[in-house]
């Protein structure tokens, strides 16, 4: 991989992503505590950030899709929404419980077993990519690095 500086902005965001979703789900975790349940810190968490998306959909310059362009849409893909609900409430429930490093690892360790499904198979028309020694050592070292994690 040729490193450009394109390349390095696409890491640095990319990186971004992990603090961010930390951040997220340690303000999210002390909503709750106001909010008495981790789905209505969810709720409220989802109801900003929906206004925030329609806000930049609103104005960004692209054609806007249309009701038939939602309805022929696969059926599949309208399981976004709710992963999205299962990932932030879990984490909220999660987190003061197992911490923030563990949750992190687990996470991440649980995104490449997905992630290595998706690629050996070709899941959800991505193209196929066979879990090699080294992806499956990559997944077993952040195994390993999760359950040095556990004691606190």
């Amino acid at each position: 991989m040729k490193i450009s500086s394109e390349l390095l902005l696409i890491l640095a965001l990319t990186l971004g992503i992990g603090f961010a979703m930390t951040v997220q789900t340690a303000i999210n975790s002390q909503l709750r505590e106001y909010l008495h349940s981790p789905l209505q810190a969810a709720l409220f968490s989802f109801l900003i950030g929906t206004i925030v998306l329609a806000i930049l959909v609103y104005v960004q310059p692209v054609e806007k899709p249309s009701l038939n362009t939602f309805l022929q849409l696969p059926w599949y893909m309208w399981l976004g929404g709710f992963l999205g609900v299962y990932a932030i409430s879990i984490s909220i429930f999660a987190a003061p419980k197992l911490g923030f490093l563990t949750l992190s690892g687990l996470i991440i360790f649980g995104q490449m077993v997905m992630s290595m499904l998706v690629d050996q198979f070709g899941l959800l028309s991505n193209e196929k990519a066979p879990i090699n020694w080294q992806r499956f050592l990559g997944g077993v070292v952040i195994f390993i690095g999760v359950l040095l994690t556990l004691k606190r």
